[in-house]
């Protein structure tokens, strides 16, 4: 898998464009400066769980005794559901949050950030034949992208509207479904060449 392919699924995979108008909800009663420290912060917090599990993925596949085809199937229906529900969303996106309140780690970090399709990936890639400095050059880079959008979300939010960013969301909603199928499909190609 070439570095490219790695950074741009990892960043769909982060849903950026997709997270800001729930970041702005969840950060609207907090002042603006303070709001920056808070997603920097959450986004840190972000970085370091997915680089976790990206070296401790390898392990826990084998003391799980878990294979790589189950994982590359098992990531492809996550991220199928998740690409769904980001083409046809159904309100809020299964969680509330209560006005005025600081998150720290939870819901800005985990789930929104570094969620379970996130952690499925890098514990895939920890798994393929690809260098480590590859891999947490993809996470970074991806990392990256998806901090500059969500820093300068307000701005965002602005310049495209509601129904920009959501189109936005949809288009990588369908990406999403394009990546998962392929996963998916080679899974299953694991599963019969063996």
């Amino acid at each position: 898998m070439s570095l490219f392919a790695m950074t741009f699924s990892l960043f769909l995979l982060m849903d950026a464009i997709g997270n800001v108008p729930i970041f702005l909800a969840i950060l609207k009663e907090i002042d603006f400066k303070r709001q920056r420290y808070i997603i920097f912060r959450e986004l840190l917090i972000a970085l370091f769980i997915i680089v976790s599990f990206y070296f401790i993925g390898e392990y826990l596949l084998l003391l799980l005794k878990i294979s790589q085809q189950a994982v590359l199937i098992s990531g492809g229906m996550i991220l199928f559901i998740i690409a769904l529900k980001m083409i046809f969303p159904s309100g809020e996106k299964g969680f509330k949050w209560e006005g005025g309140k600081e998150p720290f780690l939870v819901p800005l970090a985990i789930p929104l950030v570094s969620g379970p399709a996130v952690l499925a990936a890098v514990m895939l890639y920890s798994h393929q034949q690809v260098t480590h400095w590859m891999a947490l050059l993809a996470i970074l880079l991806a990392w990256l992208a998806t901090t500059v959008i969500l820093v300068f979300s307000i701005h965002l939010k602005k310049l495209l509207g509601d129904r920009g960013l959501s189109a936005c969301e949809k288009l990588t909603g369908l990406l999403l479904i394009m990546i998962s199928v392929q996963m998916f499909l080679d899974g299953l190609k694991y599963v019969f060449s063996t």
